[in-house]
């Protein structure tokens, strides 16, 4: 039986770990392998995209989630991915569950990535979307195009995602309008910015991430998780070539890269990545 809740109605939820009070919202068809959701930069729980998390609940849970120091989880934020990845996986701990499939998305990814290095029993499948490895190109900081985006005053603020997730092209930002329109149509039980000490958290994990150092791509040969890589064809956040990189080093590993899209490739052409998203996730 599926729950009665959609992303929209579904309540959210606290559990402790580690000294933490998480907030995620879990719903969906509770048979099969749960699927876990982790962020990006700035993102919390109403970032989500109900178009794609109601089509993967109609066969398996998923569980929304805030990192540490994320919205209205508590503690604060760790300034690297490694410590931010073990707080994912303490949450995932308190929820009982032991093996998830991770869908991470940018700086979600990367926790996503992390994660299956130091759990990979935890771990069945990898969903990476407009993200990067460890030491990728141009990731040690974000393009001069692209830093100003992230400190924009908008009215409402989240415009800010039309330039940062969206080509250009008129197709690509009428797909935005109807993004922030899905994001936003949740008027209930919503969940608070995050904070500007997270945000500078994130960043400075987002450095040491993108840091280039000898053999930075040496972890993802111990990645042996089959993993879907997805990206626009011009990601002005992750540069596009970083998915390739990743899809080239991970042993078992697919790529999709859609024409015409920037770093939110997956809300552009949302029908067509929820059918392969659950084709993936199905096998």
């Amino acid at each position: 039986m599926t729950t009665t809740h959609v992303h929209d109605t579904v309540p959210t939820k606290f559990i402790e770990a580690d000294g933490t009070r998480f907030a995620y919202r879990r719903f969906g068809n509770p048979t099969g392998t749960p699927i876990v959701l982790l962020q990006h930069f700035m993102g919390n729980l109403d970032n989500y995209d109900p178009a794609i998390t109601d089509a993967l609940a109609r066969g398996r849970e998923v569980i929304l989630t805030d990192n540490a120091g994320v919205g209205l989880s508590t503690g604060d934020a760790p300034e690297t991915v490694a410590g931010m990845a073990r707080d994912a996986a303490s949450l995932i701990d308190a929820l009982g569950l032991e093996h998830v499939d991770l869908f991470g998305f940018s700086m979600g990814g990367f926790v996503a990535q992390q994660i299956a290095v130091d759990r990979p029993e935890l771990v069945r499948r990898l969903v990476l979307a407009g993200t990067g490895p460890r030491g990728g190109d141009g990731m040690d900081r974000l393009a001069p195009e692209a830093e100003p985006l992230f400190a924009t005053v908008y009215q409402p603020q989240d415009l800010m995602w039309l330039p940062i997730f969206f080509s250009p092209s008129e197709a690509s930002q009428a797909a935005g309008r109807y993004f922030l329109e899905r994001i936003r149509a949740r008027t209930e039980d919503r969940d608070v910015p995050v904070s500007q000490a997270t945000v500078a958290a994130h960043l400075a994990a987002a450095r040491e991430w993108g840091e280039a150092a000898p053999d930075s791509f040496g972890y993802l040969k111990g990645i042996a998780h089959p993993a879907l890589v997805v990206n626009g064809s011009n990601d002005i956040v992750v540069p596009s070539i970083n998915s390739y990189i990743l899809q080239q080093n991970l042993p078992n590993a697919e790529l999709i890269l859609f024409p015409d899209s920037n770093h939110g490739s997956l809300f552009q052409f949302t029908e067509l990545f929820n059918r392969y998203l659950t084709d993936f996730a199905d096998r």
